[in-house]
C-alpha cells in the first residue's frame, strides 16, 4: 500500500470510495433512509476538490487501485474524513493514513465527528467522546460522536 499527496485528478474516485464505503461498510450500523441523507444524491465535486486542497489529504493506493483517503484541517486539527475501500478493511488502511494525518496537525490535538461504524476505531487510537450529536442531513437525523485526540508531545510515548 502507498501513500501520497491527494490530486485534482484524485477526485472522482474519492466520491466514489465515499459513497460505496457508506453504504456498504455503514449499513450495518445506520437505516437506509440514513444512507441516503449521507451518502445519496447528487455532489459538488468542485467543492470537494476546493476541501481536499485546502486540507492535508492523503489516499491510499493499491497497484492502481485508490482503496482509501483521509483529510484534516492542519490548523484546526479537525479530521474531516477518513474512509476505507469495503474490500480493503482491517489492513492497516485506516491507520497508516489516520497516523499520516495526526502528525501534520498544527494543535496538539485532533479533533473529529465520528459515525457509529468508526467509534470504535478512534476508541482503540486514544480518541474520547465529547458529545453525542445528532445532525440533520437532508431532511434526516444522522448520529455521530464529536471525539478527540490530545497528540503525543515531543518525547513522550503515546499510551503513557
Amino acid at each position: 500500500m502507498e501513500l501520497y499527496a491527494y490530486q485534482p485528478e484524485d477526485c472522482p474516485a474519492l466520491l466514489a470510495l465515499f459513497r460505496d464505503t457508506v453504504y456498504t461498510v455503514c449499513a450495518r450500523d445506520y437505516s437506509p433512509a440514513e444512507l441516503a441523507a449521507w451518502a445519496g444524491g447528487a455532489w459538488d465535486a468542485a467543492a470537494w476538490d476546493q476541501s481536499f486542497r485546502r486540507h492535508v489529504t492523503w489516499v491510499a493506493r493499491e497497484g492502481p487501485e485508490i482503496v482509501g483517503f483521509g483529510d484534516l484541517d492542519a490548523q484546526t486539527g479537525y479530521l474531516d474524513r477518513l474512509y476505507v475501500h469495503a474490500r480493503f478493511q482491517r489492513q492497516g488502511i485506516a491507520t497508516a493514513l489516520c497516523d499520516a494525518l495526526e502528525a501534520a496537525s498544527v494543535p496538539p490535538f485532533v479533533t473529529t465527528c465520528a459515525s457509529r461504524t468508526a467509534q470504535g476505531f478512534f476508541l482503540k487510537r486514544g480518541y474520547r467522546i465529547v458529545e453525542r450529536q445528532r445532525v440533520l442531513r437532508r431532511g434526516v437525523y444522522l448520529e455521530n460522536f464529536r471525539m478527540e485526540k490530545t497528540l503525543a508531545g515531543p518525547g513522550e510515548m503515546e499510551g503513557t
